[in-house]
């Protein structure tokens, strides 16, 4: 029998979905584990998204729609990145995807031919370099130091760019570092792009959860980025929508066009029923996804205090997201994958080793305050207590 292919065979699993299934599985034979390395929100769906859902489905709307998604959806996506985020797309430079983890997909197949590199700044989010090596493209990194902030420089993105560049991928807040870009990294971000030439993919899943008065900056409505820069967002982070799979991707109409051939062959489009409560969420009450972001601020301080109150550890406060990235160089287990071993074997917590992130999060670990606030407590007790 013939082997799978080389792209496929050459991609490791998520180490996030990895974790995942491990902590199911000992809590299976009887473990006590902790988990606090995933990010999935505690909170329910808004109720307006849930009524529109199932209202759907009662009417029977439960059949294809045009693979570029409802009209109404992709306005209502085209009118927020106007009003929120300065990007100027028509409805028609929409598409929308079953979740923004197949919108970065779809996007990278479309951007990328086979050899093509893309610069990944890490640390970053597990899937992206797997991502570019299934479509057959190369991923390099930029690695980011945790001495300055994991601040994005132009000359850490100089050092990884080459005449096989074709793109840059960034995330903003990032996963997993908390860290949001500011206006001079954002200049130096456009800046680069523009000099060499690049396309830009810009996740920005969780543009919603930012702290202490920061405004998100989004990279299309840089100087010179409107025209390379493919956009990818959703309702999961904002919403409270994870296992609904819905987001969307929107850019430059000419690479959209591409980008929808994607989406015909290969999902055909988002669930009818899905997308009518993504109308309801960008059309309804925002209320209940400030009142999360007030109750991730209160989390992230807790768990940040927590932290910094173990030997060894040390935490920044998170700009954004729901994450805290821990340097626990000096805790006396190891690197990254040590201490994440340690911590489900001794104390029954899994966090996810920072090395997963890519080079630039050796020496740290993640653990996701999107968790309800009595696990997060017990995952800091339980981790104090195997400290000493």
């Amino acid at each position: 029998m013939r082997g799978v292919s080389g792209r496929v065979a050459g991609v490791g699993r998520s180490a996030t979905v990895s974790l995942f299934d491990l902590v199911g599985e000992l809590r299976a034979a009887g473990r006590s584990v902790v988990d606090v390395s995933g990010g999935q929100p505690d909170f329910a769906t808004g109720e307006h998204v849930v009524t529109a859902a199932v209202a759907a489905l009662h009417e029977g709307f439960t059949h294809y729609t045009a693979s570029r998604g409802l009209p109404e959806l992709r306005e209502l996506v085209s009118a927020k990145l106007l009003a929120d985020n300065g990007i100027e797309v028509a409805p028609t430079d929409v598409v929308i995807t079953p979740s923004a983890k197949h919108g970065l997909y779809a996007a990278l197949l479309t951007l990328l031919d086979p050899g093509d590199e893309v610069v990944v700044p890490t640390p970053s989010w597990v899937s992206y370099q797997a991502m570019a090596r299934l479509v057959g493209g190369v991923p390099v990194e930029a690695e980011l130091s945790g001495a300055n902030g994991f601040r994005l420089t132009r000359e850490v993105l100089e050092g990884a760019v080459s005449g096989r560049t074709k793109a840059v991928l960034v995330n903003t807040p990032n996963n997993p570092t908390g860290r949001a870009l500011d206006a001079e990294e954002a200049r130096v971000l456009a800046e680069f792009a523009v000099a060499h030439d690049l396309y830009v993919v810009a996740d920005e899943i969780y543009e919603a959860v930012l702290f202490d008065g920061r405004r998100h900056l989004s990279v299309a409505a840089l100087p010179g980025c409107a025209e390379r820069t493919l956009t990818v967002n959703g309702f999961s982070k904002s919403h409270a929508m994870t296992g609904w799979r819905l987001g969307w991707v929107a850019g430059p109409g000419a690479v959209m066009a591409e980008l929808v051939k994607v989406q015909e062959h290969t999902v055909s489009c988002a669930g009818s029923f899905v997308q009518r409560g993504g109308i309801a969420a960008l059309s309804g009450p925002e209320e209940y996804v400030a009142g999360m972001v007030e109750s991730y601020d209160r989390r992230r301080r807790v768990v940040v205090d927590g932290l910094n109150a173990l030997p060894g550890v040390s935490c920044a406060l998170p700009e954004g997201t729901f994450y805290a990235f821990a340097d626990i160089s000096g805790a006396g287990k190891g690197g990254s994958v040590g201490f994440a071993e340690w911590a489900l074997r001794d104390a029954g917590v899994a966090v996810t080793p920072g090395v997963a992130f890519g080079a630039g999060g050796e020496g740290y670990v993640r653990l996701s305050f999107a968790a309800p606030v009595d696990v997060v407590h017990e995952a800091l007790a339980r981790l104090a207590r195997a400290l000493g």
